[in-house]
Protein backbone atom coordinates (compact mmCIF):
# COMPACT_ATOMS: atom_id res chain seq x y z
CA UNK A 1 0.00 0.00 0.00
CA UNK A 2 1.22 3.68 -0.20
CA UNK A 3 2.60 5.71 2.44
CA UNK A 4 -0.84 6.30 4.61
CA UNK A 5 -1.01 9.87 6.15
CA UNK A 6 -1.34 10.03 9.95
CA UNK A 7 -2.75 13.37 11.53
CA UNK A 8 -0.91 13.46 15.07
CA UNK A 9 -2.12 15.75 18.17
CA UNK A 10 -1.70 15.46 21.81
CA UNK A 11 -4.13 17.27 24.15
CA UNK A 12 -3.54 15.86 27.70
CA UNK A 13 -5.16 16.83 31.35
CA UNK A 14 -6.09 15.18 34.26
CA UNK A 15 -8.81 16.82 36.05
CA UNK A 16 -9.24 17.01 39.91
CA UNK A 17 -12.90 17.83 40.08
CA UNK A 18 -12.08 18.74 43.99
CA UNK A 19 -9.26 20.83 43.20
CA UNK A 20 -9.45 24.72 43.68
CA UNK A 21 -7.60 26.12 40.69
CA UNK A 22 -9.21 25.43 37.56
CA UNK A 23 -7.36 24.58 34.01
CA UNK A 24 -7.25 27.59 31.53
CA UNK A 25 -6.19 27.82 28.50
CA UNK A 26 -3.01 29.66 29.71
CA UNK A 27 -2.00 26.84 31.64
CA UNK A 28 -1.60 24.46 28.42
CA UNK A 29 0.23 27.05 26.69
CA UNK A 30 3.30 27.56 28.99
CA UNK A 31 5.72 25.33 29.70
CA UNK A 32 6.91 23.62 33.36
CA UNK A 33 7.75 19.83 34.00
CA UNK A 34 6.53 19.28 30.28
CA UNK A 35 7.23 21.62 27.30
CA UNK A 36 4.96 23.97 26.54
CA UNK A 37 2.32 23.88 23.76
CA UNK A 38 4.20 23.00 20.15
CA UNK A 39 2.23 23.32 16.87
CA UNK A 40 3.42 21.91 13.29
CA UNK A 41 6.86 20.64 12.86
CA UNK A 42 7.78 22.07 15.80
CA UNK A 43 5.97 19.22 17.50
CA UNK A 44 8.10 16.61 16.34
CA UNK A 45 11.21 18.38 16.53
CA UNK A 46 10.61 19.13 20.56
CA UNK A 47 8.96 15.92 21.37
CA UNK A 48 10.69 12.60 19.49
CA UNK A 49 13.64 12.36 22.30
CA UNK A 50 11.60 12.64 25.12
CA UNK A 51 9.26 9.81 26.96
CA UNK A 52 5.53 10.58 26.30
CA UNK A 53 3.59 8.53 23.80
CA UNK A 54 4.07 11.11 21.14
CA UNK A 55 7.51 10.55 21.11
CA UNK A 56 7.86 6.25 21.09
CA UNK A 57 5.22 7.18 18.16
CA UNK A 58 7.00 9.71 16.14
CA UNK A 59 10.20 6.92 16.59
CA UNK A 60 8.31 4.07 15.59
CA UNK A 61 6.26 5.52 12.65
CA UNK A 62 8.99 5.51 9.84
CA UNK A 63 6.91 4.24 7.08
CA UNK A 64 4.16 6.36 7.39
CA UNK A 65 3.75 10.72 6.17
CA UNK A 66 2.67 12.57 9.66
CA UNK A 67 0.47 15.43 9.36
CA UNK A 68 1.47 16.96 12.87
CA UNK A 69 -0.77 19.52 14.48
CA UNK A 70 -0.01 20.24 17.99
CA UNK A 71 0.75 18.78 21.33
CA UNK A 72 -0.28 20.56 24.83
CA UNK A 73 -0.29 19.22 28.25
CA UNK A 74 -1.33 21.14 31.03
CA UNK A 75 -0.49 20.14 34.75
CA UNK A 76 -3.29 18.61 36.36
CA UNK A 77 -5.67 20.51 38.22
CA UNK A 78 -9.71 21.53 38.80
CA UNK A 79 -12.05 21.50 35.37
CA UNK A 80 -10.77 22.49 32.44
CA UNK A 81 -12.13 25.56 31.56
CA UNK A 82 -15.01 25.61 28.56
CA UNK A 83 -12.73 28.51 26.73
CA UNK A 84 -9.36 26.39 26.73
CA UNK A 85 -11.67 23.13 25.41
CA UNK A 86 -13.20 24.71 22.72
CA UNK A 87 -10.12 26.31 21.56
CA UNK A 88 -8.08 23.50 21.89
CA UNK A 89 -10.41 21.20 20.24
CA UNK A 90 -11.23 23.61 17.66
CA UNK A 91 -7.39 23.64 16.09
CA UNK A 92 -7.20 20.35 16.06
CA UNK A 93 -10.52 19.70 14.48
CA UNK A 94 -10.34 22.57 12.37
CA UNK A 95 -6.77 21.02 10.82
CA UNK A 96 -8.84 17.22 10.22
CA UNK A 97 -11.34 18.65 8.56
CA UNK A 98 -8.61 20.66 6.44
CA UNK A 99 -6.82 17.68 5.46
CA UNK A 100 -9.09 15.17 3.03
CA UNK A 101 -6.61 12.99 2.00
CA UNK A 102 -5.86 11.81 6.09
CA UNK A 103 -5.47 8.24 6.13
CA UNK A 104 -5.78 7.71 10.41
CA UNK A 105 -5.24 9.86 13.10
CA UNK A 106 -2.93 9.73 15.88
CA UNK A 107 -4.43 10.66 20.00
CA UNK A 108 -2.40 11.41 22.94
CA UNK A 109 -4.89 12.21 25.46
CA UNK A 110 -4.82 11.22 28.97
CA UNK A 111 -8.71 9.90 29.82
CA UNK A 112 -9.56 12.12 32.84
CA UNK A 113 -10.35 15.15 31.65
CA UNK A 114 -13.46 16.80 33.11
CA UNK A 115 -14.44 19.91 31.46
CA UNK A 116 -16.72 22.79 32.65
CA UNK A 117 -18.99 21.46 30.47
CA UNK A 118 -18.13 17.30 29.71
CA UNK A 119 -17.58 14.97 31.87
CA UNK A 120 -15.87 12.58 29.52
CA UNK A 121 -13.58 15.85 27.65
CA UNK A 122 -12.02 12.79 25.57
CA UNK A 123 -14.95 11.74 24.89
CA UNK A 124 -17.04 14.92 23.62
CA UNK A 125 -13.42 15.30 21.73
CA UNK A 126 -13.39 12.46 19.77
CA UNK A 127 -17.21 12.64 18.86
CA UNK A 128 -16.06 16.35 16.95
CA UNK A 129 -13.19 14.43 15.52
CA UNK A 130 -15.48 11.79 13.96
CA UNK A 131 -17.93 14.28 13.44
CA UNK A 132 -15.42 15.57 10.63
CA UNK A 133 -13.59 12.21 9.76
CA UNK A 134 -16.79 9.84 9.81
CA UNK A 135 -16.84 6.40 11.84
CA UNK A 136 -14.48 4.40 9.68
CA UNK A 137 -11.07 6.41 9.80
CA UNK A 138 -8.84 4.56 11.99
CA UNK A 139 -7.93 6.60 15.23
CA UNK A 140 -5.10 5.20 17.66
CA UNK A 141 -5.20 7.01 20.62
CA UNK A 142 -3.11 6.58 23.84
CA UNK A 143 -4.10 6.71 27.53
CA UNK A 144 -2.38 7.51 31.18
CA UNK A 145 -3.23 4.44 33.71
CA UNK A 146 -5.04 7.08 35.38
CA UNK A 147 -8.16 7.36 33.09
CA UNK A 148 -11.57 7.51 33.88
CA UNK A 149 -13.17 5.84 30.67
CA UNK A 150 -16.35 5.98 29.69
CA UNK A 151 -18.59 3.53 27.16
CA UNK A 152 -18.77 6.18 24.93
CA UNK A 153 -15.57 6.68 24.82
CA UNK A 154 -14.68 2.87 24.30
CA UNK A 155 -16.88 3.34 20.92
CA UNK A 156 -15.03 5.89 19.50
CA UNK A 157 -11.46 5.37 19.52
CA UNK A 158 -10.56 2.12 16.51
CA UNK A 159 -7.55 1.28 19.32
CA UNK A 160 -6.44 2.54 22.97
CA UNK A 161 -3.15 1.37 24.79
CA UNK A 162 -2.33 2.59 28.21
CA UNK A 163 0.85 3.33 30.39
CA UNK A 164 1.64 -0.52 32.42
CA UNK A 165 3.60 1.31 34.63
CA UNK A 166 3.19 3.96 37.59
CA UNK A 167 5.71 5.64 38.05
CA UNK A 168 5.21 6.13 34.18
CA UNK A 169 8.59 5.66 32.64
CA UNK A 170 7.07 3.64 29.80
CA UNK A 171 4.99 6.12 28.25
CA UNK A 172 6.86 5.86 24.88
CA UNK A 173 6.63 2.73 25.11
CA UNK A 174 2.98 3.36 25.15
CA UNK A 175 2.71 5.56 21.87
CA UNK A 176 4.67 3.00 20.22
CA UNK A 177 2.73 0.50 20.76
CA UNK A 178 -0.56 2.72 19.44
CA UNK A 179 1.71 3.12 16.11
CA UNK A 180 1.52 -0.78 15.87
CA UNK A 181 -1.89 -1.18 16.61
CA UNK A 182 -2.90 1.89 13.84
CA UNK A 183 -0.75 0.27 11.08
CA UNK A 184 -2.01 -3.13 11.38
CA UNK A 185 -5.90 -1.89 11.32
CA UNK A 186 -4.24 0.17 8.00
CA UNK A 187 -2.80 -3.05 6.82
CA UNK A 188 -5.15 -5.00 7.43
CA UNK A 189 -8.32 -2.54 6.16
CA UNK A 190 -11.20 -3.62 8.49
CA UNK A 191 -11.67 -2.29 12.44
CA UNK A 192 -10.64 -4.60 15.24
CA UNK A 193 -13.13 -6.52 17.44
CA UNK A 194 -12.67 -5.14 20.67
CA UNK A 195 -14.32 -5.15 24.48
CA UNK A 196 -14.46 -2.79 27.42
CA UNK A 197 -15.34 -3.65 30.95
CA UNK A 198 -15.65 -1.63 34.31
CA UNK A 199 -14.36 -2.36 37.38
CA UNK A 200 -17.15 -1.92 40.72
CA UNK A 201 -15.09 -0.50 43.25
CA UNK A 202 -12.58 2.52 43.21
CA UNK A 203 -8.88 1.99 43.56
CA UNK A 204 -6.79 4.95 45.45
CA UNK A 205 -3.53 6.44 44.16
CA UNK A 206 -1.42 5.33 46.41
CA UNK A 207 -2.35 1.41 45.89
CA UNK A 208 -1.43 2.04 42.28
CA UNK A 209 1.89 1.65 41.91
CA UNK A 210 3.26 -1.11 39.74
CA UNK A 211 6.67 -1.23 41.71
CA UNK A 212 4.01 -3.25 44.48
CA UNK A 213 1.84 -5.68 44.64
CA UNK A 214 -0.79 -6.46 43.08
CA UNK A 215 -0.14 -3.57 40.55
CA UNK A 216 3.24 -5.43 39.23
CA UNK A 217 1.73 -9.12 38.85
CA UNK A 218 -1.62 -7.44 37.03
CA UNK A 219 -0.16 -5.49 34.86
CA UNK A 220 2.48 -8.03 33.88
CA UNK A 221 -0.20 -10.38 33.08
CA UNK A 222 -1.52 -8.37 29.97
CA UNK A 223 1.33 -9.13 27.67
CA UNK A 224 0.55 -12.86 28.38
CA UNK A 225 -3.18 -12.33 27.62
CA UNK A 226 -2.06 -10.76 24.01
CA UNK A 227 -1.64 -13.82 21.98
CA UNK A 228 -3.78 -15.62 19.04
CA UNK A 229 -6.18 -13.47 17.46
CA UNK A 230 -5.72 -10.77 20.45
CA UNK A 231 -3.69 -7.69 19.63
CA UNK A 232 -3.94 -5.73 22.60
CA UNK A 233 -4.92 -5.75 26.55
CA UNK A 234 -4.54 -2.87 28.68
CA UNK A 235 -6.22 -1.63 31.62
CA UNK A 236 -6.52 1.64 33.05
CA UNK A 237 -6.20 2.08 37.53
CA UNK A 238 -8.51 5.36 36.91
CA UNK A 239 -8.21 8.69 39.15
CA UNK A 240 -10.23 9.09 41.78
CA UNK A 241 -10.03 12.26 42.59
CA UNK A 242 -13.27 12.83 40.27
CA UNK A 243 -16.33 13.62 40.78
CA UNK A 244 -17.93 12.06 37.63
CA UNK A 245 -19.93 9.24 36.73
CA UNK A 246 -17.34 6.98 35.19
CA UNK A 247 -14.64 7.32 37.28
CA UNK A 248 -12.80 4.12 38.31
CA UNK A 249 -10.97 1.24 36.24
CA UNK A 250 -11.44 -0.36 33.13
CA UNK A 251 -10.35 -2.90 30.70
CA UNK A 252 -9.77 -2.54 26.99
CA UNK A 253 -8.92 -5.39 24.41
CA UNK A 254 -9.07 -5.51 21.06
CA UNK A 255 -8.16 -8.14 18.41
CA UNK A 256 -9.25 -10.23 14.84
CA UNK A 257 -12.16 -11.89 16.73
CA UNK A 258 -14.70 -10.88 18.95
CA UNK A 259 -14.59 -13.78 21.03
CA UNK A 260 -11.16 -13.44 22.14
CA UNK A 261 -10.91 -10.19 23.20
CA UNK A 262 -14.44 -10.87 25.34
CA UNK A 263 -12.79 -13.16 26.96
CA UNK A 264 -9.48 -11.60 27.21
CA UNK A 265 -11.53 -8.86 28.65
CA UNK A 266 -13.13 -11.00 30.93
CA UNK A 267 -9.95 -12.42 32.32
CA UNK A 268 -8.25 -9.25 33.07
CA UNK A 269 -11.48 -8.39 34.96
CA UNK A 270 -11.47 -11.78 37.10
CA UNK A 271 -7.53 -10.79 38.14
CA UNK A 272 -8.99 -7.39 39.15
CA UNK A 273 -11.42 -8.58 41.40
CA UNK A 274 -9.43 -11.47 42.84
CA UNK A 275 -6.28 -9.26 43.74
CA UNK A 276 -9.17 -6.72 45.86
CA UNK A 277 -8.14 -7.52 49.06
CA UNK A 278 -4.35 -6.86 48.37
CA UNK A 279 -4.56 -3.25 47.10
CA UNK A 280 -3.49 -1.46 51.20
CA UNK A 281 -4.00 2.07 52.40
CA UNK A 282 -0.29 2.48 53.52
CA UNK A 283 -0.79 6.24 54.72
CA UNK A 284 0.34 7.73 58.13
CA UNK A 285 -0.80 10.60 59.93
CA UNK A 286 1.78 13.24 59.18
CA UNK A 287 3.37 13.54 62.79
CA UNK A 288 3.26 9.85 63.20
CA UNK A 289 5.50 9.74 59.40
CA UNK A 290 8.00 12.23 60.73
CA UNK A 291 8.55 10.34 63.88
CA UNK A 292 9.18 6.56 61.92
CA UNK A 293 11.13 8.65 59.76
CA UNK A 294 13.58 9.94 62.03
CA UNK A 295 13.70 6.61 64.35
CA UNK A 296 14.68 5.25 60.64
CA UNK A 297 17.23 7.57 59.56
CA UNK A 298 19.07 7.43 63.06
CA UNK A 299 20.50 3.70 62.33
CA UNK A 300 20.49 4.35 58.15
CA UNK A 301 22.82 5.34 55.57
CA UNK A 302 20.32 6.32 52.81
CA UNK A 303 17.55 8.80 52.92
CA UNK A 304 14.06 8.01 54.27
CA UNK A 305 11.45 9.00 51.80
CA UNK A 306 8.30 10.92 52.91
CA UNK A 307 5.42 11.16 50.15
CA UNK A 308 3.41 14.01 50.61
CA UNK A 309 -0.01 12.06 48.66
CA UNK A 310 -2.65 14.33 49.86
CA UNK A 311 -0.64 17.63 48.17
CA UNK A 312 0.45 15.99 45.05
CA UNK A 313 0.52 18.75 41.86
CA UNK A 314 0.61 16.00 39.70
CA UNK A 315 -3.03 14.70 41.15
CA UNK A 316 -4.57 18.08 40.80
CA UNK A 317 -3.57 19.38 44.49
CA UNK A 318 -1.94 22.99 44.97
CA UNK A 319 1.48 21.85 46.29
CA UNK A 320 1.74 24.71 48.63
CA UNK A 321 -0.43 23.12 52.28
CA UNK A 322 2.19 22.99 54.77
CA UNK A 323 1.36 20.19 57.35
CA UNK A 324 4.18 18.23 56.95
CA UNK A 325 6.29 21.30 56.56
CA UNK A 326 4.49 21.73 60.08
CA UNK A 327 5.22 18.20 61.26
CA UNK A 328 8.50 18.10 60.36
CA UNK A 329 9.69 21.09 62.14
CA UNK A 330 7.63 19.83 64.66
CA UNK A 331 9.46 17.03 65.51
CA UNK A 332 12.65 18.05 65.34
CA UNK A 333 13.78 16.66 62.21
CA UNK A 334 17.58 16.79 61.24
CA UNK A 335 19.03 16.80 57.68
CA UNK A 336 15.55 17.12 56.19
CA UNK A 337 14.56 18.69 52.93
CA UNK A 338 11.10 19.12 51.67
CA UNK A 339 10.16 19.68 48.24
CA UNK A 340 8.58 21.44 46.01
CA UNK A 341 6.31 24.12 47.61
CA UNK A 342 4.67 26.10 45.08
CA UNK A 343 5.01 29.41 46.01
CA UNK A 344 6.26 32.20 43.64
CA UNK A 345 6.19 34.98 46.26
CA UNK A 346 8.38 33.80 48.76
CA UNK A 347 10.96 32.54 45.74
CA UNK A 348 10.72 36.12 44.76
CA UNK A 349 11.75 37.70 48.13
CA UNK A 350 14.49 34.75 48.20
CA UNK A 351 16.01 36.19 44.62
CA UNK A 352 15.35 39.54 46.29
CA UNK A 353 17.47 38.58 49.58
CA UNK A 354 20.06 36.86 47.30
CA UNK A 355 21.94 33.76 48.93
CA UNK A 356 22.73 33.82 52.13
CA UNK A 357 20.42 36.22 53.68
CA UNK A 358 17.56 35.80 56.04
CA UNK A 359 13.93 37.09 55.81
CA UNK A 360 10.86 36.46 57.64
CA UNK A 361 9.09 34.14 54.80
CA UNK A 362 5.65 32.95 54.99
CA UNK A 363 5.83 30.09 53.11
CA UNK A 364 2.54 28.26 50.89
CA UNK A 365 -0.58 28.39 53.03
CA UNK A 366 -2.56 30.12 50.65
CA UNK A 367 -5.83 28.00 50.09
CA UNK A 368 -7.36 27.55 53.05
CA UNK A 369 -9.68 25.07 52.61
CA UNK A 370 -6.36 22.81 52.32
CA UNK A 371 -3.99 24.41 54.79
CA UNK A 372 -4.06 26.77 58.26
CA UNK A 373 -2.48 29.07 56.40
CA UNK A 374 0.94 30.03 55.67
CA UNK A 375 3.70 28.97 57.64
CA UNK A 376 6.14 31.50 59.38
CA UNK A 377 9.43 31.45 59.68
CA UNK A 378 12.76 32.89 59.54
CA UNK A 379 14.90 31.50 56.76
CA UNK A 380 18.23 31.08 55.44
CA UNK A 381 18.74 31.63 51.36
CA UNK A 382 20.98 28.73 50.79
CA UNK A 383 20.67 28.82 46.86
CA UNK A 384 18.65 30.34 44.34
CA UNK A 385 17.85 29.36 40.16
CA UNK A 386 15.56 30.63 37.10
CA UNK A 387 14.23 26.85 37.32
CA UNK A 388 15.31 25.97 34.10
CA UNK A 389 17.51 22.68 34.42
CA UNK A 390 17.31 19.45 32.50
CA UNK A 391 15.69 16.59 33.84
CA UNK A 392 17.98 13.43 34.83
CA UNK A 393 15.30 10.74 36.03
CA UNK A 394 13.58 7.87 34.51
CA UNK A 395 10.24 9.73 34.02
CA UNK A 396 11.15 13.30 32.94
CA UNK A 397 14.52 12.31 31.61
CA UNK A 398 15.65 14.46 28.42
CA UNK A 399 12.90 16.89 29.42
CA UNK A 400 14.14 20.03 30.29
CA UNK A 401 12.50 21.71 33.18
CA UNK A 402 10.83 25.47 33.64
CA UNK A 403 9.70 26.36 36.52
CA UNK A 404 9.88 29.81 37.47
CA UNK A 405 12.24 31.41 40.21
CA UNK A 406 13.34 28.80 43.06
CA UNK A 407 14.81 28.91 46.09
CA UNK A 408 16.08 26.36 48.95
CA UNK A 409 15.49 27.85 52.04
CA UNK A 410 16.76 27.00 55.65
CA UNK A 411 14.30 27.06 58.51
CA UNK A 412 15.98 29.09 61.08
CA UNK A 413 13.85 28.61 63.60
CA UNK A 414 13.57 25.61 66.42
CA UNK A 415 15.73 23.07 67.07
CA UNK A 416 15.56 21.69 63.63
CA UNK A 417 16.96 21.00 60.24
CA UNK A 418 14.75 21.60 57.33
CA UNK A 419 15.29 22.84 54.33
CA UNK A 420 12.48 23.84 52.11
CA UNK A 421 12.43 24.30 48.24
CA UNK A 422 10.25 26.47 46.80
CA UNK A 423 9.29 27.24 43.20
CA UNK A 424 7.13 28.85 40.99
CA UNK A 425 5.22 26.97 38.52
CA UNK A 426 3.38 23.56 40.45
CA UNK A 427 4.78 20.44 39.83
CA UNK A 428 5.56 17.70 41.87
CA UNK A 429 8.75 16.07 42.86
CA UNK A 430 9.27 13.14 40.87
CA UNK A 431 13.24 13.74 39.63
CA UNK A 432 15.81 14.77 41.89
CA UNK A 433 17.12 16.76 40.10
CA UNK A 434 14.81 19.36 41.58
CA UNK A 435 17.20 19.24 44.83
CA UNK A 436 20.52 18.67 42.69
CA UNK A 437 20.15 22.06 40.72
CA UNK A 438 20.09 24.14 43.69
CA UNK A 439 23.07 22.27 45.53
CA UNK A 440 21.73 19.32 47.38
CA UNK A 441 22.39 16.01 47.48
CA UNK A 442 19.53 13.65 47.57
CA UNK A 443 21.45 10.90 48.51
CA UNK A 444 23.24 12.73 51.75
CA UNK A 445 19.88 13.57 53.13
CA UNK A 446 18.29 11.94 56.03
CA UNK A 447 14.60 12.50 55.08
CA UNK A 448 13.66 13.31 51.75
CA UNK A 449 9.64 14.73 52.00
CA UNK A 450 8.17 15.09 48.68
CA UNK A 451 4.85 16.51 47.25
CA UNK A 452 4.02 13.16 44.74
CA UNK A 453 1.69 10.11 45.41
CA UNK A 454 3.62 7.58 43.45
CA UNK A 455 5.63 9.03 40.70
CA UNK A 456 8.93 10.28 42.77
CA UNK A 457 9.81 6.29 43.13
CA UNK A 458 10.89 5.53 40.03
CA UNK A 459 14.24 8.00 40.88
CA UNK A 460 13.84 8.26 44.21
CA UNK A 461 13.33 4.59 45.76
CA UNK A 462 16.99 3.26 44.53
CA UNK A 463 18.28 5.59 46.57
CA UNK A 464 16.54 5.23 49.88
CA UNK A 465 16.40 2.93 52.60
CA UNK A 466 12.56 3.22 53.10
CA UNK A 467 9.31 5.41 51.68
CA UNK A 468 6.43 5.92 54.13
CA UNK A 469 3.28 7.83 52.73
CA UNK A 470 2.19 10.22 55.17
CA UNK A 471 -1.80 11.80 55.67
CA UNK A 472 -1.47 15.53 55.22
CA UNK A 473 -4.45 18.11 54.50
CA UNK A 474 -4.35 18.93 50.40
CA UNK A 475 -6.65 18.46 47.72
CA UNK A 476 -5.89 15.05 46.15
CA UNK A 477 -7.91 12.96 48.92
CA UNK A 478 -6.86 9.98 49.41
CA UNK A 479 -9.30 8.22 51.90
CA UNK A 480 -11.98 7.74 49.74
CA UNK A 481 -14.74 7.04 52.19
CA UNK A 482 -14.05 10.87 53.04
CA UNK A 483 -14.34 12.43 49.39
CA UNK A 484 -17.70 14.14 48.92
CA UNK A 485 -18.80 12.48 45.81
CA UNK A 486 -22.09 13.31 44.51
CA UNK A 487 -21.74 12.12 40.47
CA UNK A 488 -20.39 8.32 40.43
CA UNK A 489 -22.77 6.14 39.33
CA UNK A 490 -24.57 3.51 41.38
CA UNK A 491 -23.51 0.94 43.50
CA UNK A 492 -19.10 1.57 42.73
CA UNK A 493 -17.66 1.09 45.74
CA UNK A 494 -15.36 3.65 47.54
CA UNK A 495 -11.71 1.79 47.73
CA UNK A 496 -11.30 -1.98 48.18
CA UNK A 497 -14.17 -3.40 50.11
CA UNK A 498 -15.80 0.11 50.16
CA UNK A 499 -18.98 1.43 50.55
CA UNK A 500 -21.43 1.47 47.68
CA UNK A 501 -22.03 5.12 46.38
CA UNK A 502 -25.96 5.76 45.93
CA UNK A 503 -26.62 9.06 44.18
CA UNK A 504 -28.93 11.79 45.34
CA UNK A 505 -30.23 13.21 41.76
CA UNK A 506 -27.21 15.77 41.59
CA UNK A 507 -26.46 15.92 37.86
CA UNK A 508 -23.47 17.68 35.98
CA UNK A 509 -23.28 21.72 35.67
Amino acid sequence: MPRPKIAIAGFQHETNTFAPLPTTYDLFKEGGAWPAMQQGDALIDRLIDLNMPMSGFLREAQDVDLMPILWTFAEPGGYVSDQAFETISGMITDAIAGADDVDGIFLELHGAMVTESHEDGEAELLRRIRSVTGKDLPIAVSLDLHGNLSPAFAKLASSTTIYRTYPHVDAADTGARAYRLLREELERGVPFAHAWRQLNFLIPLQAQSTRREPGARLYAMLAELERDAVRSVDFAFGFPPADIEHCGCSVFAYGTKQAAVDAACETMLAELHAAEGAFHNPLLEADEAVSQAMGLAAGASRPIMIADVQDNPGAGATGETTGLLAALVRGGAKRAVISMVWDPETAEQAHATGVGGTFEAAIGGRFSAFSPGPYKAQVRVLAVSNGKFAFTGPMFGGGEADLGPMAALHIENGACDVTVIVGSRRTQTADQAILAHLGINPATQAIIAVKSTIHFLADFEPIAERVLFAESPGANACQLERIPYERLRNGLRLGPFGQAFQRTGHDMP
